[in-house]
């Protein structure tokens, strides 16, 4: 099944939230209605919080920072510079096939962190994607939480009229002072990580986003 890939702007050009929704929303249309093909959208935003509909009111920010609500799944989370985020406007094959899309994604982001030498994995009732074994020397680590999972992708997304739309942000070079103000995507018992991070090597998001975009085409267009 046909993508076209539309790289929208990495650091130092990051992309504005608004915009991009905006924009997701114009492709979602058209891909609707037959007029474009499925479209994958990369990027790195500008920082800002997002809070899907799941999102309770002890999970935002305390301090009055601004916090975008989105119709995505899921609960609260940061985006920013460092953190590779992927938006797929695409038809599923199966509409109800829902989970299995969720599936496809995850399986990507495992993939890349598989080829970047990190073992990654899904977690029974956790969203997005994991690392679970003990970190290596020098990773960030939070004190005193009862697991080593460590979450390194978030996933959330929208299916309207069998057109999905929002997606995952993979974290790659980005610091954890985003999470910090929020409890992210509602998880209190397990930290955030990064590419960079586990691997002991600056990787930016531009670095990995052409591989990425393969992975998940390959996948979810199977």
């Amino acid at each position: 099944m046909a993508f076209t890939v539309h790289p929208l702007g990495y650091a130092p050009d990051t992309v504005d939230y608004q915009y991009a929704w905006d924009l997701q929303r114009t492709l979602h249309a058209e891909v609707r209605q037959g007029t474009r093909e499925n479209t994958l959208l990369l990027l790195e935003h500008a920082p800002v919080f997002t809070a899907g509909r799941r999102t309770e009111d002890h999970e935002r920010p305390t301090d009055g920072t601004p916090v975008v609500d989105v119709d995505r799944g899921g609960k609260i989370t940061w985006h920013g510079p460092g953190q590779l985020v992927a938006y797929p406007i695409y038809k599923l094959q199966d509409p109800g096939a829902v989970k299995a899309y969720v599936h496809q994604i995850e399986q990507a982001v495992i993939d890349l962190c598989g080829e970047n030498g990190i073992t990654a994995t899904r977690v029974e009732g956790r969203a997005g994607v994991w690392l679970t074994d003990p970190p290596a020397a020098g990773v960030p680590t939070v004190p005193g939480l009862p697991t080593n999972d460590r979450k390194i992708a978030a996933i959330g997304i929208r299916i309207h009229e069998g057109v999905a739309m929002h997606g995952v942000a993979l974290n790659c070079s980005n610091d954890d002072s985003g999470f910090s103000a929020i409890v992210p995507c509602g998880i209190v018992d397990a930290s955030v990580t990064t590419l960079s991070a586990e691997t002991g090597r600056t990787v930016d998001p531009v670095d990995v986003a052409d591989r990425f975009a393969e992975l998940l085409i390959t996948h979810i267009a199977a």
